[in-house]
């Protein structure tokens, strides 16, 4: 059955290294879950192309090709939130996940699952994480003038997994 991606990634923020190379449902549920903070239609969340060389035999004939290091698009803006009092301070947690990202070079885990289950509801042993891993932050942008308040962050992918199930245990 198919179904539409409207209200179905879910994200998991963390500054700290999960126990294994696949994180647990405890694991991903204990994160920062900015789901209802990245702005949806500016998503650059994918796998790319990997690189290729060539890898000609002597004895063929044209080129041959070979796969090598995988690449990926990261990139994500976060819409801000604050306290209506004017004293810039967050509401309930709800800019924890742009906090964890804003400073260039750090490092964190990111992960996303874009399954047939909502976003707001939490994450299970056989869910599959479409893509996530750990991420370097670039200096966060503003993408525009307009609507919301926002900042767009560029990541460097350096260890990452990608349509892998969520294991079992805690």
């Amino acid at each position: 059955m198919k179904f539409s991606a409207d209200g179905k990634k879910k994200w998991a923020v963390s500054l700290t290294k999960p126990a294994g190379p696949i994180p647990t449902a405890t694991e991903l549920n204990a994160m920062i879950d900015p789901s209802c903070m990245i702005l949806d239609s500016d998503v650059t969340w994918s796998p790319t192309a990997s690189d290729r060389f060539n890898e000609k035999t002597s004895c063929q004939k044209g080129n041959s090709q070979a796969l090598g290091a995988s690449n990926y698009e990261t990139a994500l803006t976060f819409i801000r939130e604050w306290l209506t009092t004017g004293t810039g301070a967050d509401i309930e947690g709800l800019d924890a996940a742009y906090q964890a990202v804003k400073v260039k070079d750090s490092t964190l885990w990111i992960y996303l699952r874009e399954t047939d289950k909502d976003s707001t509801e939490p994450w299970a042993a056989g869910d599959e994480i479409f893509l996530g891993g750990e991420v370097k932050t670039d200096t966060p942008t503003r993408p525009g003038n307009d609507g919301n308040i926002k900042r767009r962050v560029e990541f460097l992918p350096q260890n990452m997994i990608s349509e892998v199930l969520v294991p079992a245990g805690v």
